[in-house]
């Protein structure tokens, strides 16, 4: 977790007091930082490729702002793509199509089409998403994602390696996906698992590649020599003040000395999302109301799960502070309550905080992934606006929705008008 610069006891982001970017933009608003943006993608990117030729594909689902996309495709990023749209988002903000990898899931013909027509390569995820895409093309690069039975995560809904997950070609029939695609005219260039998402342990990942050492010898065996081995992403960053961070090095190490001393293949991918744009935003929201009940104070904010859902979705924890108290000790214990009318709209429960005051700003950490990516329209409000912040700059990267755009797709019949 972040440590950021108080000045005035008010909480800085890149220069600029949060204060100053509510007065300006108005809340809620998500507020980036370059600067960490760039670090994080370094840290990780160099962890790895100082032992081995490393391709970085950044895991976009956590965050598809066309300014963010930007940043990391000037820092030579590639791209781990889940859907055309997020293709579209990548194309628009200068990344070519060898630098994007698409791994669908229950993918559509239509889908397929469509991702081909761009010519970027497909990872695949079960035989008849192979066999759809023969007839539409076999001169097409392709990988294969496989179920490892690994799995790791935050939480259960984001492991995805378990052999009860929806993911991925089950591991005792990889070898026969891969000698089908060669036979339908493929030539396969790797292969692909993910675990899950937020894992803080090296353990997982080094169960993770000898299972898919075991699958690439195997292919070795039989003449299929692949290119890259690709890891997946997960790698977790720490919520809380007491958690560890991961430990990039060692398991840099023990990943990458593994595929070289074990298989003929060249190069890693690993697709970190979480890990380079979580920590490098935050979400700033202003009290509106105070709240005393039988059981506990609450401090109401003007953001809530439609905003940042993970709380409600994952009930998953995140940092807050009293952005212009940001050097005050605790006095009281508070509960974060948004404005959605639901009962799990609570983005931090019981959180010992300075005494909280209408007018107050609140910054949620570590809300740069699978914040805005996961926002919606319940309640019928208005998505919020992004900003990016360096070195005392303030750049507005998205709008905020008026409330008549949130009508601009609705139609009422006619009949209903008579």
């Amino acid at each position: 977790m972040r440590n950021f610069e108080c000045v005035d006891n008010e909480l800085v982001i890149g220069g600029v007091k949060a204060t100053e970017i509510v007065k300006r933009y108005g809340s809620p608003v998500y507020v980036t930082d370059e600067n960490a943006v760039r670090n994080n993608y370094h840290r990780i990117y160099q962890a790895f490729s100082k032992r081995m030729p490393t391709r970085i594909n950044y895991a976009c689902k956590s965050n598809t702002n066309l300014a963010v996309l930007r940043i990391l495709e000037q820092e030579g990023s590639c791209i781990d793509a889940v859907s055309i749209g997020e293709i579209e988002a990548c194309l628009r903000s200068g990344f070519s199509p060898d630098r994007i990898l698409y791994t669908g899931v229950n993918v559509s013909n239509a889908e397929l089409k469509a991702v081909v027509s761009k010519g970027v390569p497909i990872n695949i995820d079960s035989f008849s998403e192979l066999e759809r895409l023969s007839k539409i093309t076999t001169n097409h690069t392709i990988s294969f994602r496989v179920n490892p039975e690994v799995g790791s995560g935050h939480h259960d809904k984001v492991i995805t390696g378990k052999r009860s997950t929806k993911f991925g070609i089950p591991k005792h029939q990889i070898i026969d996906a891969y000698k089908r695609a060669v036979e339908l005219g493929f030539k396969p260039s790797g292969i692909h698992a993910h675990i899950g998402s937020g894992g803080q342990k090296v353990e997982p990942f080094i169960e993770l590649i000898d299972e898919l050492i075991k699958i690439v010898q195997e292919l070795e065996t039989i003449g299929i020599d692949l290119r890259f081995i690709d890891i997946g992403g997960g790698i977790g960053i720490p919520y809380r003040l007491d958690e560890v961070e991961m430990d990039l090095d060692k398991m840099a190490e023990e990943i990458t000395s593994r595929i070289k001393s074990k298989t003929k293949v060249k190069e890693i991918i690993i697709e970190p999302g979480r890990y380079i744009i979580a920590d490098s935003t935050i979400l700033l929201a202003t009290v509106v109301d105070i709240k005393e009940t039988p059981d506990k104070m609450y401090a109401g904010i003007d953001a809530g799960f439609n905003t940042l859902i993970r709380p409600a979705m994952y009930d998953s924890y995140h940092h807050v502070a009293v952005a212009n108290k940001f050097g005050d000790k605790a006095e009281e214990t508070y509960s974060l309550g948004g404005p959605i009318c639901e009962t799990g709209d609570v983005m931090a429960k019981d959180r010992e905080l300075p005494k909280v005051e209408e007018g107050d700003i609140i910054a949620v950490y570590d809300a740069g992934a699978y914040g805005f990516t996961m926002a919606s329209n319940y309640n019928m409000r208005p998505l919020p606006r992004e900003v990016l912040v360096k070195d005392g700059e303030v750049t507005l990267i998205r709008e905020s929705e008026t409330i008549e755009e949130l009508f601009r797709h609705q139609r009422i019949p006619s009949r209903l008008m008579l």
